[in-house]
């Protein structure tokens, strides 16, 4: 059984989304980061970064419990687990992994960044919205080139690579100015949104921490 310990930011999603797609057992336990649970001493001994999301796999690869933090291992490590989300030949598992560490690079840090000073910072900094707006934006255009002719960011089929961006695209969507700039981007935010199995994962503990707020 894999216990995750999350909140429903985009990083969080992308491990409760990954779970549902891969069918693995899990219990999803609330860190309520707005309270600050996340520097309890139980949970920093599974995350020693004291963020979210991490998880404990009772049945690790050696059989013992393993305890993972930062998203993208967590992906990697469930794609490995499951034996799915992951191309199998060498060439488009390095694709793969590449997409996947330009979103825990890139997409992540600029996009979160772009909310934090449009949406949170205490005062109105132009500078700043400026800049992390214009890098989205860039962003937004290396992926709609990427898309231009393909369905999915690495390989032939979808993987943990589109999770990790999905989760932060898809609900950047509104804030994005004009979302028709990049039509492969947007085909790609409704196709891997129409996924079941995504709508479930994109759910995960939003009731708890709307209950808790």
């Amino acid at each position: 059984m894999i216990d995750l310990y999350s909140y429903p930011t985009p990083n969080g999603k992308k491990v409760s989304v990954a779970l549902e797609e891969l069918e693995l057992p899990y219990r999803a336990h609330l860190v309520d980061i707005q309270r600050g649970a996340q520097f309890e001493p139980d949970f920093l001994a599974i995350s020693p970064n004291n963020k979210i999301p991490a998880i404990v796999d009772s049945e690790g690869p050696d059989g013992a419990p393993l305890a993972l933090f930062e998203s993208g291992a967590i992906l990697l490590y469930l794609a490995e687990k499951a034996g799915r989300l992951l191309p199998t030949s060498a060439r488009e598992r390095h694709e793969a992994v590449a997409w996947l560490m330009f979103q825990m690079g890139g997409v992540g840090p600029m996009f979160g960044q772009r909310s934090h000073f449009t949406s949170y910072a205490p005062e109105r900094i132009p500078y700043a919205i400026e800049r992390y707006t214009n890098e989205a934006h860039r962003l937004l255009g290396v992926m709609d080139r990427r898309l231009d002719g393909r369905e999915w960011l690495a390989g032939q089929d979808y993987s943990v690579a589109d999770i990790a961006s999905y989760c932060w695209v898809s609900g950047h969507s509104a804030r994005t100015d004009s979302p028709e700039r990049w039509p492969h981007v947007q085909a790609w935010v409704d196709r891997i949104g129409a996924r079941p199995a995504v709508g479930r994962g994109m759910k995960v503990l939003a009731a708890e921490a709307a209950a808790s707020a």
